[in-house]
């Protein structure tokens, strides 16, 4: 892990602040519009409820984010990296099941990623919904919301490609001022009434949920679970900013937070005949003085902005950590800056943007968002639970604590997902429905990875250094034409010499294809920026090449510029032979020209697997074929490459396929004997 990440400093808090809180420091906005919704409206809601409502967010808060999260969850990380994935990672090797509860939560958690962009940003925009500057009223509709939500949304999604660590810079300080004003609006409303203090006071949480002043019974845990629902997103994003970071920031957040539940609380029990005008009833905003509505819609709607950036972020690692544990394809990764843990994948981007506009289209308000937010992430939750219950016996820790922690936890929220389960039909289907697709796409990569390995073996390898031989005879047999000079296969070579079968096949089988050169090329990405480094093996010969390219994340894939600097070197010292080129634009030319070919899988009708095995190895082949251009992912877009289909066959012939031979004098009394 980068030492610098390990370091606290006021750099490094501030931009913590600006990229990890968004989620929680934005749930200020509707938690209480949610509570206060559920129990009909101001008029209908008593001190007892207050209190309760007050006590149930500042316990969950307490115990799943600070606990769970920034005091337990935190010391698990991977490399730096945290997230389910990266808990997984760290625990896989301890039970097989393990990989359901990691599957199910990062499906669930890259779903809420999609629904949280939306809830904000909305809540936010409706605040200036009939509001008049003068004689106009810029946002009169709520069709006018939506529009500005879209265009935000828009603006937002555009600027991932700069990297969290610009965008943190350019947060950070926003999101102190926002978290300060929380605070500050919080101890001016508590002024009117101190002794809101007593909510606190966790016997108020317990009473609530069985006082008749409470009308929406044990549910009313969805709308107190949106209090939280940012600290699996806090957790993903730990590789961004450091552990220590968010140790030293996350107790100011906290005491911002609480301030403010407080100063609500206060302002919704001395103003029960509030009327709005015409607008839907938002008690942080009404808590806000007047002169300064503005000022706090303004940074509200910046500060939902930056909430969105957690969750995306967020996102982002988990589709790099889940496509190093092979549950999702290969995509594009970029790095904005030199640090490993900040990433960019446009593929990802894009798809979050798509879902979150529609999301927005679709349920139109922040109360029918709400209404459906917060459901998956409570299963992700739970199967993060689960995964630390693992993660503390590696550590060795007594069983009886553990079970303590399984047991708490477990109980914790499996009651907030039970009272999250009304949402189901009020619009959670959604969400549920997105993880799902998900969630079938990381089965099918993972479990067809699975059955792929377990049927490959060790003669779906052979040894390169067996057919160097092969290779020289065909490079010199003037019986076949010329394929290319150099012609490269993007191939990973194990242990220098093992291949894939199907790469062989390709040269040797399909049509021979002749060649002056043969590269065999494995490109490893470094954690180092800007590494670039190459190795070589010819196994003695002068057409047979082996190249190990080390390359930075930083540095761009371009292997075709890489690899004719290669071929300059080993002609420069006679490792290989010249290849002059008779007829070229360029005077003195030594280097020929490059061929390269990609291998992609089809299944083969010889592969004999049964049932569920067979399923799962057609559609992981299905999806492999679906996801990018293999040539993007080596730099190879406008050079000359073929992505060449190979069969694969898995698994033994059920029986022999052989016809029988009969004499042309047999053939007349067979013909009358099997076609009367």
């Amino acid at each position: 892990m980068d030492k610098k990440k390990k370091r606290i400093s006021a750099a490094g808090l501030l931009i913590t602040i600006g990229i990890v809180y968004g989620d929680i420091g934005t749930s200020p906005l509707y938690v209480m519009k949610s509570i206060v919704t559920g129990n009909g409206g101001i008029a209908n809601v008593d001190r007892e409820l207050i209190l309760g409502s007050i006590s149930l967010i500042f316990w969950t808060v307490t115990l799943l984010t600070t606990v769970k999260y920034v005091m337990i969850a935190l010391r698990a990380t991977n490399r730096g990296e945290g997230g389910i994935f990266a808990l997984y990672a760290l625990v896989r090797k301890r039970a097989k099941w393990l990989v359901m509860p990691a599957l199910i939560g990062g499906a669930a958690l890259l779903a809420d990623g999609t629904l949280t962009p939306a809830v904000t940003v909305t809540t936010s925009i409706e605040g200036l919904k009939n509001m008049h500057f003068g004689s106009h009223v810029p946002v009169p509709n709520q069709n006018a919301v939506i529009i500005i939500t879209i265009a935000i949304l828009l603006v937002l999604f555009s600027i991932q490609m700069l990297g969290t660590s610009s965008i943190g810079k350019a947060f950070g300080p926003i999101m102190f001022v926002w978290f300060t004003f929380l605070g500050v609006i919080g101890l001016y409303n508590m002024a009117n009434d101190w002794s809101i203090i007593e909510a606190l006071n966790p016997i108020w949480a317990v009473k609530i949920l069985f006082s008749p002043s409470n009308k929406a019974g044990i549910f009313i845990l969805g709308s107190i679970f949106l209090a939280t629902t940012g600290a699996e997103a806090l957790y993903s994003d730990v590789g961004h900013v450091g552990k220590g970071n968010i140790r030293g920031s996350w107790p100011y957040v906290f005491l911002c937070l609480s301030l403010n539940y407080l100063g609500q609380g206060v302002w919704i029990l001395q103003n029960q005949h509030y009327q709005t005008n015409g607008g839907e009833l938002n008690p942080f905003f009404e808590a806000v003085p007047g002169n300064l509505r503005l000022f706090a819609i303004i940074l509200a709607t910046v500060a939902a902005i930056i909430a969105s950036q957690a969750l995306i972020t967020g996102s982002f690692t988990l589709v790099s950590e889940a496509s190093g544990l092979k549950f999702l394809p290969r995509m594009n990764i970029n790095y904005p800056t030199t640090k490993h843990g900040q990433i960019y994948i446009p593929s990802v981007n894009k798809m979050i943007c798509v879902a979150t506009i529609a999301i927005v289209i679709f349920f139109r308000t922040s109360e029918h968002m709400e209404a459906a937010y917060g459901l998956s992430i409570t299963v992700t939750m739970l199967m993060t639970t689960l995964l630390l219950f693992e993660y503390l016996g590696s550590k060795h820790h007594p069983l009886i604590l553990r079970l303590c922690f399984l047991l708490a936890f477990g109980f914790i929220e499996g009651m907030f997902l039970i009272s999250s389960l009304t949402k189901f039909m009020h619009g959670g289907y959604v969400t549920v429905l997105i993880a799902g697709f998900i969630g079938v796409i990381m089965f099918i990569w993972y479990f067809g990875n699975k059955v792929r390995d377990k049927h490959e073996g060790a003669h779906s390898y052979v040894r390169l250094d067996e057919y160097t031989d092969m290779l020289t005879d065909l490079s010199h047999d003037d019986d076949y034409p010329t394929y290319a000079t150099n012609l490269v296969y993007m191939a990973k070579v194990k242990y220098n010499k093992f291949i894939k079968r199907e790469i062989m096949y390709s040269i040797l089988d399909k049509r021979p294809k002749r060649a002056q050169a043969y590269w065999f090329v494995t490109v490893n990405i470094t954690n180092e920026p800007f590494t670039a480094r190459y190795a070589v093996n010819t196994f003695g010969t002068k057409n047979v090449i082996n190249v190990q390219l080390y390359l930075g994340f930083k540095k761009q894939t371009s292997v075709n510029i890489y690899l004719r600097q290669i071929v300059h070197d080993l002609i420069k010292d006679g490792t290989i032979e010249a290849q002059p080129q008779e007829y070229t634009t360029t005077p003195g030319r030594k280097v020929g020209d490059f061929s390269f070919v990609i291998v992609n899988e089809v299944v083969s009708p010889l592969t004999r697997l049964k049932g569920f095995e067979k399923v799962m190895l057609k559609a992981r082949v299905w999806l492999q074929n679906l996801s990018s251009n293999p040539a993007s992912w080596f730099g190879l877009e406008y050079t000359d490459t073929v992505v060449e289909e190979v069969p694969l066959i898995l698994g033994k012939p059920r029986h022999n396929l052989h016809i029988k031979r009969v004499a042309p004098r047999d053939y007349s009394n067979l013909k009358n004997k099997e076609f009367e």
